[in-house]
C-alpha cells in the first residue's frame, strides 16, 4: 500500500498557491517598500527649482492678501496675544495665503519639512508648481546645486505685518519664504502684494538685491517694532545716544528690505535705515527670509548676543535680534547694552 500523505484537488492547490503568493507579496512589498521611503528620504533638492517655488508661492499668496483686502472681507478675529499684551490676529488674508503657499511648497517637493505661522487642515491639490523658472533667476542661479531633503526645512510667513495689514497700512505687508539647510538660511523671498515687488537670494549664488551705496553709524537710523516694540526705543538709545533717528514700522520683511537698495521698479517707498533692532520674542518665520537675503549680501541677523540663530527646531527665537548690511555687525554689537529678556 502507497504511504499516506495528504491529496488536494485542482482546487486546494489553487487556492494553496494563492495563499503562498500572496504572502510573498506581502513580504516583498514591505521589503520594497521600507526602500523606496528610504530612497524617498534620500532625494535631493535642486536649490534653484526651490527658489522658483517659493517665489512662485509668495506671489500665490500675495494674491490672496491683496484681493482679502481689496474686497475688505478680513474677517479678523484674535489668536491671542504675546507675552508683551499685544493682540496677535488671524485674517482671512492670513488663511488663504496660508492655503496657496504651504500646499504649492508641500505639494512639490513633499519630502521636505515645511512650517507656516497659520495651520489648516484643507489640503488644495490644485496649488501645482508652474515648472517656470523666472528668467531673472536662470540667469543669476546655476541649476543642480542639489541638497538632502532631510536636511531642508522651509519657513512659510503667509502674511508679515497683520496688525498694519488690520489697519490699511498695506505698504509693510509682505508674504516671505525661507529655505533653511541644516539650520543656515540659504534662500529668503520677500513679496509685496500691493507693489508686486519680489526679493530674492540664494546665499553664495545671487540675487535680485544690492546693498545701498553707503551707511550711517554715528549713529544710525535704527528702524524696529511698531507693534511689538516692548522697550526697544530706550534700549536703542543706550546703545546709540539720545539723538539716534528711530523708525517705527510693521513686518519685519518690511524692516529688512529698509537695510537694502529698492529697486525704481518698486513704486511704494520703503523706509531706508541703517540697523533693525528687536528685543522681544519674535518667530522664524518672520526673521528666516530676511537672515538669507542680508547673509547673500554679506550683512549679518543674529541674537543681541551675538549668537548665531538655528532655523531648524522651535519656531521661537527668544534672543531678540539685530540685523546689519554694510556695516561692521560686530561693531553694532559691541555697542548694545547688557540685554535681560525678563525686562524688555
Amino acid at each position: 500500500m502507497a504511504p499516506m500523505g495528504i491529496r488536494l484537488s485542482p482546487f486546494g492547490v489553487a487556492v494553496f498557491c494563492l495563499i503562498a503568493l500572496g504572502i510573498l507579496y506581502h513580504v516583498y512589498a514591505g521589503v520594497i517598500s521600507r526602500r523606496l521611503s528610504a530612497f524617498s528620504q534620500r532625494r535631493n533638492i535642486d536649490l534653484r527649482e526651490l527658489l522658483a517655488v517659493s517665489v512662485e508661492a509668495a506671489v500665490l499668496g500675495g494674491k490672496e492678501v491683496k484681493k482679502v483686502r481689496d474686497e475688505n472681507n478680513l474677517n479678523e478675529k484674535s489668536k491671542g496675544k504675546t507675552k508683551e499684551g499685544a493682540v496677535e490676529l488671524l485674517t482671512m488674508g492670513d488663511l488663504l495665503s496660508h492655503r496657496k503657499m504651504y500646499n504649492l511648497v508641500k505639494n512639490t517637493f513633499p519630502e521636505i519639512k515645511v512650517n507656516s505661522e497659520e495651520h489648516d487642515s484643507i489640503v488644495d491639490n490644485t496649488a501645482l508648481w508652474s515648472r517656470d523658472i523666472p528668467a531673472d533667476i536662470l540667469e543669476k542661479i546655476e541649476g543642480h546645486k542639489e541638497v538632502p531633503a532631510e536636511s531642508v526645512t522651509v519657513w512659510i510667513d503667509p502674511l508679515d505685518a497683520t496688525q498694519e495689514y488690520t489697519e490699511s497700512l498695506v505698504k509693510y505687508v509682505t508674504t516671505m519664504v525661507c529655505v533653511a539647510v541644516n539650520g543656515k538660511p540659504v534662500i529668503g523671498v520677500i513679496h509685496r502684494p500691493f507693489t508686486g515687488f519680489t526679493a530674492w537670494a540664494l546665499v553664495n549664488q545671487g540675487s535680485n538685491m544690492t546693498p545701498r551705496s553707503s551707511y550711517s553709524v554715528s549713529p544710525p537710523k535704527v528702524i524696529v517694532s511698531r507693534s511689538h516694540s516692548g522697550k526697544v526705543k530706550s534700549f536703542v538709545h543706550d546703545a546709540f545716544g539720545n539723538s539716534t533717528t528711530i523708525i517705527e514700522a510693521g513686518g519685519a520683511g518690511y524692516k529688512v528690505l529698509s537695510l537694502l537698495q529698492m529697486p525704481s521698479a518698486d513704486k511704494e517707498p520703503v523706509d531706508q535705515a541703517d540697523v533693525y533692532v528687536h528685543v522681544t520674542m519674535i518667530k522664524k518665520w518672520d526673521i528666516c527670509a530676511g537672515a538669507a537675503l542680508l547673509s547673500a549680501h554679506g550683512g549679518h541677523m543674529t541674537t543681541l548676543k551675538g549668537e548665531e540663530i538655528d532655523y531648524s527646531g522651535t519656531p521661537l527665537n527668544k534672543g531678540g535680534l539685530v540685523a546689519t548690511v554694510g556695516v561692521d555687525h560686530q561693531a553694532i554689537l559691541q555697542r548694545l547694552p547688557k540685554w535681560d529678556p525678563e525686562k524688555q
